[in-house]
């Protein structure tokens, strides 16, 4: 055995005893929300419900959102991907360290409430 696999085979050993670093899901700022109720569908007084996955950079900026959950209706999805990549929020953090991650924000569109992203974290995450 060489040292190089002794020192590598001694770390991964070492990692293997401590406990995982806690893991905090990214959480979105307090700021108006920039999801924009279609207004063809307004008028028509269509309502309904989607889920996008955002991307959180380290900075807490949204660098790539998807619908993960679609409504139904092309136009609120699309909706709600552009606004998502707009939102802002407290990046989140792997033990010490702010880490990029995935987190989930439902959006609702509905006529009787304002328009809000509502993230729901998934448990455990999956930072990068």
């Amino acid at each position: 055995m060489t040292i190089r696999t002794c020192v590598a085979c001694g770390l991964v050993l070492a990692a293997c005893g401590r406990d995982p670093e806690p893991v905090r899901e990214p959480v979105p700022m307090p700021d108006p929300s920039p999801i924009e109720y279609p207004v063809a569908l307004w008028d028509r007084k269509v309502q309904g419900e989607t889920e996008v996955m955002v991307h959180v950079n380290e900075f807490g900026d949204v660098d790539s959102a998807l619908v993960s959950d679609p409504s139904g209706f092309a136009e609120f999805d699309s909706a709600a991907v552009a606004g998502a990549r707009r939102l802002r929020f407290t990046p989140g953090k792997r033990g010490d360290r702010f880490v990029p991650m995935w987190t989930r924000v439902p959006v609702r569109f509905s006529q009787d409430s304002a328009v809000a992203p509502r993230p729901a974290a998934r448990p455990g995450g999956d930072g990068e």
